[in-house]
């Protein structure tokens, strides 16, 4: 089991609750669209989010967020050490910056003080773009070995100041690399590990990939804290994110299973699956939910849901753990299917 840390008041590791983050894509000075971004993440269920700081000036979006939202804020910085300081001072709840980047070790000393001073946690983030020359040389490349070793050199540095409140991430745009370096980072160290596919894609491809790669990690027990990158609206990270976890069982809520449809079919089943999904979107019960084609096998291959429908000609059977309750108009499945949900 990893070691644990916390960015405010959200654990990360050591058996905690796998947390989902995202990132704001609002350019770091429109500070209102932001605030609007992060309060649609944190109604979309994001646990922690994170902004990035590429100058002085973004700074102020720190405080200006911490008043919007209760979730923890991350400060994204690259080399400027001195806006990680300012980050720390403002309010923020964990940083992101890479010990080695950063110069000498009189920098990365007040980097730590000032965090460990806060109780401020930081993440060392290493992807197949950013391993050092020497250690490229040393792999042949962006291996998943030249991943964890540049993570555990900057780590490293962070260590002589005896700074442990690390979070480590090894995201490849490969999946297959991106699961091998996290799987060897997690036999030599115990430190948290956010998890992710770096420059997944688009919507579609971005979270097939995602899936594999921190769908296999998790069910393995590795990984504390993930982000599903896409080209598309945080919103749908955090989406993915929860969608994730709620196949593998790690977060609360409700599993919907409906059958591909076939020549049986007799509904608009593929609409009516649709609006189910959405309207439990909100729904926080630990409960399986089944949209079936046909009264054929629906309610017998479904038997193991807590509720569901199944298709008939203009009409459907509501059910109950395989057993049917009674039958509905098809134009009012959907209501009764949640009305029955609301009693469970």
């Amino acid at each position: 089991m990893s070691r644990q840390v916390k960015a405010g008041g959200v654990p990360i590791g050591g058996g905690a609750p796998v947390t989902v983050q995202s990132m704001l894509n609002v350019p770091s000075a429109d500070i209102a669209g932001s605030v609007r971004q992060a309060k649609a993440l944190e109604a979309a269920g994001c646990d922690i989010i994170r902004a990035a700081v590429p100058d002085r000036e973004a700074v102020a979006l720190i405080p200006a967020l911490k008043e919007a939202v209760k979730v923890p804020i991350v400060a994204d910085i690259h080399f400027d050490y001195r806006l990680a300081l300012e980050a720390a001072a403002a309010g923020v709840d964990k940083i992101r910056i890479n010990p080695g980047n950063i110069g000498d070790s009189s920098r990365v000393k007040a980097v730590a003080q000032a965090c460990r001073q806060r109780g401020i946690p930081i993440r060392i983030g290493v992807n197949s773009g950013s391993v050092e020359k020497e250690i490229l040389a040393k792999f042949g490349g962006p291996t998943p070995e030249a991943l964890v070793e540049s993570a555990l050199y900057h780590a490293s540095l962070l260590e002589q100041f005896d700074f442990t409140d690390i979070v480590l991430s090894l995201k490849s745009s490969t999946v297959d690399s991106m699961i091998k370096a996290y799987e060897l980072c997690a036999s030599r160290c115990d430190y948290p590990l956010h998890l992710g596919v770096t420059e997944a894609g688009t919507l579609r491809m971005g979270l097939v990939k995602s899936a594999i790669g921190i769908g296999s990690l998790l069910q393995r027990g590795v990984g504390d804290t993930i982000r599903v990158s896409l080209t598309d609206d945080p919103v749908q990270e955090v989406a993915a994110g929860r969608d994730i976890l709620r196949a593998l069982g790690l977060c609360p809520g409700p599993q919907l299973v409906s059958c591909p449809t076939c020549g049986r079919t007799r509904i608009d089943l593929i609409a009516i699956a649709q609006q189910v999904e959405e309207r439990l979107a909100s729904c926080r019960k630990n409960i399986k939910v089944a949209v079936m084609g046909c009264v054929v096998n629906g309610p017998g291959e479904a038997r193991e849901a807590d509720v569901g429908i199944a298709g008939g000609q203009g009409e459907g059977l509501l059910f109950r753990k395989g057993q049917v309750i009674r039958k509905v108009p098809e134009d009012q499945l959907v209501d009764e299917l949640m009305k029955e949900i609301e009693k469970l």
